[in-house]
């Protein structure tokens, strides 16, 4: 839902930044949305489409490639969160004609700010459960293994 929101915030800011005057001044273009920062968050809708196929039916490979997503997810966000800190604490003038995008332009880079360690932390949360199910499983096969072997003594 986090990356939904973001792909939805990304797309704001492309109608935001395309309607820009091109003045003697400039433009505004911040560092997140040259590198399309919001745009990232397709790979958390990845990441929670490959959970829930996970979910229902459970392959080692499968988790594995959850949990793997999940981790570059963290790292993706970690990286947004430092270039969105710097986009805003880094404020260079822009054309008063434009000023009025730049404004809200950095309000929805605030507004994301509040979500990227959201996003952060539930894929972590997920990432410790996947790796706790694959040590569980683990443990249920060398166990079930055992079983079978003890059964025939």
């Amino acid at each position: 839902m986090i990356g939904i929101f973001e792909l939805l915030m990304w797309y704001l800011l492309l109608v935001l930044y395309m309607g820009q005057v091109k003045g003697v001044f400039g433009t505004y273009e911040p560092i997140t949305y040259k590198t399309g920062c919001a745009l990232w968050g397709i790979f958390p809708v990845i990441g929670g489409a490959l959970i829930v196929r996970a979910a229902k039916r459970p392959t080692r490979s499968l988790i594995i490639s959850a949990m793997a997503l999940n981790i570059f997810c963290m790292v993706i966000t970690i990286i947004a969160i430092i270039l969105t800190i710097i986009e805003l604490s880094s404020f260079n003038t822009v054309s008063y004609r434009n000023y009025g995008q730049a404004k809200l332009g950095r309000e929805v880079s605030r507004l994301l700010l509040t979500f990227y360690p959201l996003e952060c932390v539930i894929a972590l949360i997920y990432s410790i459960f996947s790796c706790m199910n694959l040590g569980q499983r683990r443990e249920d096969t060398v166990t079930s293994v055992a079983d079978e072997v003890m059964s025939n003594y």
